[in-house]
C-alpha cells in the first residue's frame, strides 16, 4: 500500500453544496432542507406553527401565517469541512446559496408558499495510489495503479404549497414539487506501467420528476399558558423515469486504441416513502420544544450497479445497497416576547441536536451516521420602515463517520433573512 486516500478539494467556493466523497454513493448527499429559523433547532419542524416565518417542511402550518403579511426568506451558508483517513486530513470550504422561500396568507385560514430549496449535492474528487501486487515479484516490484474519483451534480426543488385550517386547532396542507437536476460520476484507473490499459467509467443521469408531501398539524392545550401541536408529513415515493447511463472505456497507452462499452437502465431511479412525526410544546409563547422523528423507506429500492460476472460487464438492478435512514432531532427557543421594546428580550435564542443513520451502504458495510449539534439566533431588524423582519444566525456542527472509512467534521455557520412586509391592509381616506 503505497498511499491512502488523497482528498483535494474540487473548488474554494463551489457550487455543489458538497466536498463529501460520502456523496458518490445513492443520489448523493442529501440536504439540510430546513429554513433559517429551523436550522438554529437543527431542523426540528414538523410542529412548529409560526406566524412570521416560513416553514416548508410541514404545510400546514402556512395556515398560521399573519393576515396582512408577506414573508420572503433567503438562506446562504458557509461550510469548512476537515477529512481524515488513516492519519491523512484535509480541510475544504465553501460558500453556498441555500434556499429562496416566501409565504403569504390567500384568504382567511389558507396561506400559499413557494419557493426552490436543494433535495441532493454531488460534489467530490479523491485518489489512491496501490501496488500491483503486494508481494513483489521482477515484474510488478515498483508497478502501482491509482484510481481516481470524481463527480458533480445534485438535485434541486422548486414547490408551491397551501396549508388550510378548516376547523379551530386542526390543519392541513400540500406542497408540490418539481425536482430537476443531473449528475455525474467518474472513475479513472491508471497504470505507472505505461503498457497497461487505461479503464475510464462515467456513470451519468438525468432527473426530471415531481414530488408530493401531504402535512397535518393538531393543536391541543394543556393549561393557560401552555398547549401541545402535534404534526406529521408524509411524501409518498415513487419511480423518477430517469435513465441512468453507464460508459466504460479501456484505452491502450501505447496505441492509443480504446474500446468503448455504453450502457442504459430504462426508469433505474426512484425516491422512498419520507414519513415524519413530531411534537411542539409551547410555553406561553415564550419557550418552544421541539421532537422530530423521520424515516425514509430506501431500503426495498433497487440501484444500478455495473460489475463483471464470468467475463460479462453487465449494468443492472441491484438490491441491498441501501437501507432505511432514520432521524430524530431535539430542539427549541426561547424569547422573551416580540412586544418588548429591549432587542435583548425580542431575541430568539435557539439550540437543537439531531441523529441520523445512513441510507446507504459501502461495500456491503453501512455508510456514515451522522451527528448534528447546532445553536442560533432570531435577531429582529428593527427600524423607522420595518420592524418585522428578523436576521436568523445559526452554527452548526456536524460529524460523519463510519468504521473503516473517512470522518469527517463540518462547521456551518447559516444566514437567513426573512422579510416580513406589510402587505394587503386596506387604508382609509378621510
Amino acid at each position: 500500500m503505497l498511499g491512502v486516500m488523497i482528498l483535494a478539494p474540487t473548488s474554494t467556493f463551489a457550487q455543489s453544496g458538497t466536498e463529501s466523497p460520502y456523496s458518490q454513493f445513492g443520489v448523493g448527499q442529501l440536504a439540510d432542507q430546513a429554513a433559517g429559523f429551523n436550522r438554529g433547532m437543527n431542523g426540528v419542524a414538523y410542529g412548529f406553527r409560526e406566524h412570521n416565518q416560513v416553514n416548508y417542511l410541514n404545510p400546514a402550518s402556512y395556515s398560521a401565517v399573519d393576515s396582512l403579511s408577506f414573508i420572503f426568506d433567503v438562506g446562504v451558508s458557509l461550510l469548512m469541512t476537515n477529512f481524515e483517513e488513516r492519519g491523512v486530513k484535509r480541510n475544504a470550504r465553501q460558500a453556498n446559496f441555500e434556499y429562496a422561500v416566501a409565504t403569504f396568507r390567500a384568504a382567511k385560514h389558507l396561506g400559499v408558499s413557494f419557493g426552490i430549496i436543494p433535495f441532493s449535492n454531488i460534489g467530490y474528487k479523491y485518489s489512491n495510489t496501490e501496488r500491483v501486487n503486494d508481494l513483489p515479484s521482477p515484474t510488478s516490484a515498483n508497478t502501482t495503479y491509482t484510481n481516481t474519483y470524481s463527480g458533480s451534480g445534485g438535485v434541486h426543488q422548486a414547490y408551491l404549497g397551501i396549508g388550510w385550517q378548516p376547523v379551530k386547532n386542526f390543519s392541513i396542507g400540500m406542497n408540490a414539487s418539481y425536482l430537476w437536476g443531473d449528475y455525474s460520476r467518474s472513475i479513472t484507473n491508471t497504470y505507472s506501467d505505461s503498457y497497461a490499459n487505461t479503464l475510464y467509467k462515467n456513470y451519468s443521469a438525468d432527473i426530471s420528476t415531481y414530488k408530493l408531501e401531504f402535512g397535518l398539524q393538531y393543536t391541543q392545550d394543556i393549561g393557560k399558558k401552555d398547549h401541545v401541536t402535534i404534526g406529521v408529513n408524509y411524501s409518498p415515493g415513487h419511480n423518477t423515469k430517469a435513465d441512468p447511463k453507464c460508459v466504460v472505456i479501456s484505452q491502450n497507452s501505447q496505441t492509443l486504441v480504446a474500446d468503448t462499452a455504453k450502457f442504459e437502465i430504462r426508469d433505474g431511479l426512484s425516491i422512498p416513502h419520507i414519513l415524519g412525526i413530531g411534537t411542539m410544546w409551547n410555553h406561553n409563547d415564550r419557550l418552544k420544544i421541539g421532537l422530530d422523528y423521520q424515516i425514509q423507506k430506501w431500503g426495498k429500492l433497487e440501484s444500478p450497479e455495473y460489475k463483471v460476472v464470468d467475463n460479462v460487464p453487465q449494468y443492472t438492478y441491484v438490491k441491498g445497497l441501501y437501507k432505511d435512514r432514520h432521524k430524530i432531532a431535539l430542539g427549541g427557543e426561547y424569547c422573551k416576547g416580540e412586544r418588548y421594546r429591549s432587542i435583548l428580550s425580542r431575541i430568539h435564542y435557539r439550540a437543537g441536536v439531531s441523529y441520523a443513520s445512513p441510507y446507504y451502504k459501502i461495500s456491503g458495510k453501512d455508510g456514515p451516521k451522522e451527528l448534528s449539534v447546532s445553536a442560533g439566533f432570531g435577531i429582529p431588524i428593527m427600524n423607522g420602515y420595518n420592524n418585522r423582519s428578523m436576521l436568523n444566525i445559526s452554527a452548526q456542527w456536524v460529524n460523519q463517520k463510519a468504521a473503516g472509512f473517512i470522518n469527517e467534521n463540518s462547521f456551518r455557520i447559516n444566514l437567513g433573512f426573512t422579510f416580513n412586509e406589510r402587505w394587503f391592509a386596506k387604508f382609509k381616506v378621510d
